[in-house]
C-alpha cells in the first residue's frame, strides 16, 4: 500500500467531551470528516485510530456500522496508538489527520500528498507555518519515520501527539512545508470549544443543504458575504493542546535530571 490515512480521534476530549459526535445535520461530527476525507483522491485506505478506554466503545461501534475500518490502542500513549494502527499495513506513506476537523478539505490532503512525493521528502505538513485556517492541518511521513519515532521519541509531547518528534530531528528526515497564499491561518475552523462547534454548524446549515461537496473555496465566499460568522469563536488561541504537552515535557525533563545528575 502506497498510502494509508489515518485519523485519530476519542470522545474522552477535555474541552469539549463527546464532540466527535456531537450531530451535524443529523450525523456525528466524526463521520461528516469521513465523508469530506473520502473525496481525497490520492488515499487508498482510511483507519479511524481510536483507544480502548470503554467511552471510544460507542465510536468504535459506530465506525463498525458504517464499515469504517477501525484500530483500538492507548488512550495516552498516542503515538502507540498510532503507530499499531499502521503497522499492520507497513504502507509507504501515511497521512495523519485528527477528528476535530470536520472542514476538512480533501483537495488540499491530496495537493499535501502531491508535494510530499513530488519532492521526495520524508516528512511534510501544512501547519509547521501555518497559512490555512486551523482545522485544514495534514501531514504525511514515511511509515519509517513512524516505526523510528514510536521506538525513540520519549517526551510527553511526542508521545502525545505523533509529529513532534520527526519535526524535532530535520538533520535526520527531509522536511518539507506546504503553505497556500494569502495567509488565512487567523481563521479557525477546528474543533475545540463550543464556540468552534457553532461556528462549523454555521457553516454546514448555509452550504450543505445546497452542494453537500462543498469545498474550501465555498466557505472562504461565504465568510466573505457573512464576516460575522468569523466572531462566532474567535479570539481562541492555536494549538493549547499542544500547549499542555510541552508544560510536561518540562516537568519530564527535570525529573530526569534529579533521577541521573
Amino acid at each position: 500500500m502506497k498510502t494509508l490515512a489515518i485519523l485519530q480521534a476519542r470522545v474522552s476530549s477535555s474541552r469539549l467531551p463527546g464532540k466527535v459526535l456531537l450531530p451535524i445535520l443529523g450525523e456525528p461530527t466524526l463521520f461528516r470528516q469521513i465523508e469530506r476525507i473520502r473525496r481525497a483522491t490520492r488515499i487508498e485506505q482510511l483507519v479511524v485510530a481510536t483507544s480502548t478506554d470503554p467511552s471510544d466503545d460507542i465510536l468504535a461501534s459506530e465506525c463498525l456500522t458504517r464499515g469504517i475500518g477501525c484500530f483500538r490502542g492507548s488512550l495516552d500513549d498516542v503515538l502507540d496508538r498510532f503507530y499499531r494502527a499502521a503497522v499492520s499495513f507497513r504502507p509507504a506513506n501515511i497521512v495523519r489527520l485528527t477528528g476535530d476537523c470536520p472542514l476538512a478539505d480533501p483537495e488540499l490532503i491530496d495537493r499535501v500528498i502531491e508535494f510530499h512525493l513530488q519532492g521526495g521528502y520524508d516528512f511534510v505538513s501544512n501547519a509547521i507555518e501555518p497559512t490555512f485556517p486551523d482545522g485544514l492541518d495534514s501531514a504525511v511521513f514515511r511509515f519509517e519515520l513512524l516505526e523510528q519515532a514510536w521506538q525513540e521519541a520519549r517526551l510527553p509531547s511526542e508521545r502525545e501527539h505523533v509529529t513532534p518528534f520527526m519535526r524535532h530531528h530535520p538533520e535526520r528526515y527531509k522536511i518539507g512545508s506546504y503553505k497556500g497564499s494569502p495567509d488565512r491561518s487567523y481563521m479557525r475552523w477546528t474543533v475545540d470549544e463550543p464556540a468552534d462547534f457553532a461556528f462549523v454548524c454555521a457553516i454546514y446549515e448555509r452550504l450543505y443543504p445546497a452542494k453537500a461537496d462543498f469545498g474550501s473555496e465555498d466557505i472562504y465566499r461565504l465568510l466573505e458575504d457573512q464576516p460575522e460568522l468569523l466572531q462566532l469563536n474567535g479570539g481562541i488561541g492555536r494549538n493549547e493542546g499542544l500547549a499542555s504537552s510541552l508544560q510536561k515535557d518540562g516537568v519530564w525533563k527535570a525529573q530526569n535530571e534529579n533521577q541521573n545528575p
